[in-house]
């Protein structure tokens, strides 16, 4: 069952295509990785699905429901979350208190803050930093408060901008073990990632951006052996 669709996407800077014509579909459950180089039109893609831009054409569903021109609170309400690349944590506030604050918000409904908060802490793997403040945190201890931050707000689909980018490898299999416990505690997971080995460790299926088209999409040892996929990450020899 489809959690996510994106019909016909399309968003046009001036003239510019940013992202032309794009369909796909989110498998409830799942771990898809949205990969492709520098300006391919990834966080376009993040940023239409959550609200931040409107498409010049095209829309967004969400458990079958339009969620296009919706304003970000509201889809951030039916169950959307977005851990962004750069944290910008509450720096004076301990771990706790900026995890809360994502419970404190989020997708409607009862909610039990504390508890929301915990769980996301130890989801994250972050629990044993509950008192600490965020000015105190690593650069890779700043990206599992953004991924308990998004979590605390009970979302169903998180969506994960370069979750890994700057890690060493230590903190990068620290945050693939924290993805997956997130997608095993049933949280669909859709990733912006340049990492291509945590890409093939962790994803269900790849989905490939080039200069705003979608090129490939599929399980990744199929998509990373595509021929398209190759010749837009590496180029084709000039011809003689």
């Amino acid at each position: 069952m489809s959690l996510l669709e994106v019909r016909g996407l399309s968003k046009n800077f001036r003239g510019l295509a940013a992202i032309s014509d794009v369909s796909f579909a989110i498998a409830e459950g799942s771990i898809t990785s949205i990969i492709g180089p520098n300006g391919a039109g990834k966080s376009t893609m993040f940023n239409l699905i959550t609200g931040y831009l409107a498409p010049t054409a095209g829309e967004v569903r969400f458990r079958d429901r339009r969620i296009t021109g919706l304003a970000t609170n509201r889809i951030a309400e039916l169950g959307v979350a977005r851990a962004f690349q750069i944290a910008r944590p509450f720096r004076d506030l301990s771990v706790f208190d900026n995890v809360r604050i994502g419970a404190l918000f989020g997708k409607a409904g009862r909610r039990d803050v504390e508890a929301a908060t915990r769980r996301a802490m130890e989801l994250a793997s972050i629990a044993h930093l509950a008192t600490q403040p965020a000015s105190a945190l690593t650069v890779g201890q700043l990206r599992h408060l953004e991924v308990a931050r998004a979590i605390a707000t009970r979302a169903d689909l998180l969506l994960a901008d370069e979750p890994c980018a700057g890690l060493n490898p230590t903190e990068t299999a620290a945050m693939i073990d924290v993805l997956r416990q997130v997608r095993k505690n049933g949280v669909t997971v859709v990733l912006v990632e340049h990492d291509m080995p945590s890409v093939m460790e962790v994803s269900d299926r790849l989905l490939v951006l080039d200069a705003g088209r979608l090129i490939a999409e599929g399980p990744p040892p199929v998509v990373a052996n595509d021929p398209k996929v190759i010749a837009a990450y590496l180029g084709t020899p000039d011809a003689a």
